[in-house]
């Protein structure tokens, strides 16, 4: 089940349970749209892959114990540990290798 972390690991923005401007990594590196698009190039500067949009997990409760309700997002902030001017060098180093 996905954490559904709370915040961007960039700039610290705000990214709630329903939000479409959460994108993830294959290990759940949080990231908001802006900083992926215009910082990032689209390279998750702790693992190197790309990103995708969050999944947005129901408000209602269609089975038993499957909802936000049931299985909430994350309390547990996430800080992008590199500093910028790094994490930049290296996601612009690795921006034309995708996975095939």
């Amino acid at each position: 089940m996905l954490e559904l972390r709370p915040n961007c690991e960039c700039c610290d923005k705000d990214l709630p349970v329903d939000s479409t401007e959460a994108m993830i990594c294959t290990y759940e590196c949080t990231f908001c749209k802006d900083c992926v698009d215009n910082i990032l190039s689209d390279v998750c500067p702790n693992c190197g892959g790309g990103f995708t949009l969050r999944p947005i997990r129901p408000c209602k409760e269609y089975r038993d114990g499957v909802s936000v309700v049931q299985q909430p997002q994350s309390e547990k902030t996430n800080q992008h540990k590199i500093h910028e001017t790094t994490a930049v060098g290296f996601c612009r180093k690795y921006q034309t290798y995708r996975a095939e």
